[in-house]
């Protein structure tokens, strides 16, 4: 059912941590990163091929869905309720759910999690703990994107952190056209419970595998490499 919804551009939420219920949302207005518009600032950039932040993939889905569902100074409750972290936990199982995750010393200290469907990735919800976590997440995020055939970021709702990074909202018609085109592109317009839930599409590793040498067994990449694959060389 949750990837279902995600093809036809709906996502739960709960109204709280403790919540019993989840309600379906489907935005009027959609936020969504273009690939190709990823604002890198400099000091961004410098952070990055820093490499001040080890950088994995899908190292630790369950404890980044758990950091992004506590409470911080600016955000007093969450929307992620445990129904909805257990539905995400059974996606990553099944390999439709990912994470990116910052560690610093050893310490998880960012991360964003998110569902891939065909060419789409639809992030879900990102934490930070030191500065710049969250940012160096999504800046390996979209490199992942750009080198792996991705089509649509989709980042649910605007706010003042993702228009920063060149997030843009657009319109409910005009976001389903772009997801029609990024399900079509991967065979899953129009298709089917057990067609969304077998068809592969874009490749979240296939950085990794384009550079073979740099990369480690649990995704980690050298920041030169996000660095040239978002066009940010030095």
């Amino acid at each position: 059912m949750l990837l279902r919804a995600y093809a036809v551009g709906v996502f739960p939420m709960a109204d709280g941590r403790d919540a019993d219920e989840v309600f379906w949302v489907e935005p009027k207005m959609r936020a969504i990163l273009p690939l190709n518009g990823f604002q890198v600032s400099r000091s961004l950039a410098k952070t990055i091929r820093s490499d001040r932040f080890q950088v994995t993939r899908d190292a630790a889905f369950g404890r980044v869905v758990k950091a992004c569902a506590e409470t911080q100074p600016d955000r007093p409750d969450t929307w992620i309720n445990p129904a909805i972290e257990s539905a995400y936990s059974e996606l990553h199982r099944r390999h439709h759910a990912h994470s990116i995750e910052c560690w610093q010393d050893g310490e998880l200290v960012g991360g964003l999690y998110g569902v891939r469907l065909g060419r789409a990735f639809f992030g879900e919800s990102m934490f930070s703990r030191v500065s710049n976590a969250s940012k160096v997440a999504l800046a390996h995020l979209v490199a992942r994107m750009r080198t792996g055939g991705f089509a649509l970021l989709d980042c649910q709702f605007m706010t003042d952190h993702l228009a920063s990074l060149g997030a843009v909202e657009v319109a409910k018609d005009d976001y389903a056209s772009l997801l029609d085109a990024a399900l079509s592109s991967a065979g899953l317009a129009g298709a089917g419970a057990g067609s969304v839930e077998s068809a592969g599409g874009a490749d979240l590793a296939a950085l990794e595998r384009l550079f073979t040498d740099d990369a480690d067994e649990d995704g980690t990449l050298p920041g030169y490499v996000i660095s040239q694959a978002l066009g940010q060389i030095s």
